[in-house]
């Protein structure tokens, strides 16, 4: 991979961890300006809306490691390299996955292992 895709997936990676890094503070933001004031009904409904907030904080807090992984990886240069074949990770999933560690073959097997 050349330095210009490096630099593409790099601007790339560092847009996304901008992105989740913002939506879990204005996450962080709303859910403490929610909190219930007293009624039953509000404390029932403010629970029931944060187990919802809790799985995209962790799903953000997840994607936000893989992004830095990824970025480790292009610091290392072992970016776009299958971390269990040692092939090429494909550009197209590379483009949908910028932050991905195997490539498409090695990651269905894992999928469909477990």
């Amino acid at each position: 991979m050349n330095k210009g895709e490096l630099l593409r997936y790099k601007t790339l990676l560092l847009a996304n961890e901008e992105e989740l890094s913002a939506s879990q503070s204005l996450a962080g933001l709303n859910s403490a300006a929610c909190e219930p004031a007293g009624y039953t009904a509000d404390i029932a409904a403010s629970e029931t809306d944060f187990a919802p907030q809790s799985r995209l904080k962790q799903t953000d807090g997840k994607a936000l490691r893989a992004i830095e992984d990824a970025l480790a990886r292009i610091r290392e240069e072992r970016f776009g390299v299958c971390e269990e074949c040692g092939h090429p990770i494909s550009k197209a999933r590379l483009e949908a996955v910028p932050w991905a560690r195997y490539c498409k073959d090695c990651k269905e097997r894992q999928d469909s292992q477990s």
